[in-house]
């Protein structure tokens, strides 16, 4: 897809980090210290606000205070260089563009059509690789958290994984070994940079993944995490590679499918809504990506 005045305390309270814009360019590194006093004489002098002041003087831009306001109402959102994900994560970087009103669309309606129906998982599955799936995943699940709603993508393509590349998490254990039982919840990756936003490799590849995808242990991986976050995303292998993607929508029990313009066969898109709904999987609706 191209496809983010102070009160008295009691002893007995610890304060919390700065909220207020002069405290959050502090932290955030985009002033210094020296700085902030000049801003806050000027803001004295003039009777501006401390961003006003900032930007008067120089010192930040009209970008750096929207960043910092986004976080004040815990609507986190990254500068372009800020961080070592794709610049294709639109939701991260340009989240007040056309491309992610579309995301927050798709999502409305899945929080209407799925998730208001006490669902917790959904799977999202492309027809052929390179279809563009995984990384509209990675922006949709960054939409959710960015809702509030505490959100884990799981990675369940155990046979070409993206979501670690896209989300640059080192190379370590993930869903394959869970299921092996070789690790534990440990191995889930929450990003700093969002609020609500975790995500879990799919780990070392096996050589059978589909049989990984069928076993009761992932039935029983599945409930828990769905007890523990409020939306659980699996982004499933292409369709053309196999089953996995059936057993993955029959453990989810509903399917976003993901076609690209221009590429995806709508003849093969009717024959998998037909194999999805013989594996019992609920087709929630469909998307159709351009890139």
């Amino acid at each position: 897809m191209n496809q983010q005045v102070t009160p008295l305390i009691p002893s007995s309270v610890q304060p919390g980090p700065d909220s207020s814009i002069g405290g959050l360019l502090l932290a955030s590194g985009k002033i210094t210290p020296e700085n902030a006093e000049r801003v806050l004489r000027m803001q004295k002098e003039l009777g501006m606000r401390f961003g006003e002041a900032a930007m008067r003087l120089g010192l930040i831009t009209e970008a750096d205070i929207q960043q910092v306001l986004a976080r004040q109402f815990d609507y986190p959102y990254l500068l372009q260089g800020e961080a070592k994900f794709p610049t294709e994560l639109v939701a991260a970087y340009q989240p007040f563009s056309h491309q992610v009103e579309k995301l927050r669309a798709v999502r409305s309606q899945l929080m209407l059509r799925w998730f208001a129906r006490g669902r917790k998982s959904l799977a999202v599955v492309g027809i052929n690789p390179g279809d563009g799936a995984s990384l509209f995943l990675a922006n949709l699940a960054i939409v959710f958290s960015q809702l509030g709603e505490s959100t884990l993508l799981v990675d369940a393509n155990l046979r070409t994984p993206r979501q670690q590349q896209i989300f640059d998490l080192p190379s370590r254990q993930g869903l394959s070994d869970m299921l092996a039982g070789r690790a534990g919840t440990d191995t889930i990756a929450k990003i700093d940079s969002f609020v609500a936003l975790s995500v879990l490799g799919a780990g070392t590849l096996p050589p059978n993944p589909q049989e990984m995808l069928s076993r009761s242990s992932f039935g029983d991986l599945a409930g828990q995490l769905q007890a523990n976050y409020d939306v659980v995303l699996y982004d499933a292998p292409a369709f053309s590679l196999g089953s996995d993607a059936l057993a993955l929508a029959a453990r989810t029990g509903g399917v976003l499918l993901v076609a690209r313009k221009n590429h995806t066969n709508v003849r093969d898109i009717h024959a998998m809504q037909e194999q999805m709904a013989h594996s019992g999987a609920e087709v929630v609706g469909s998307v159709l990506v351009d890139f």
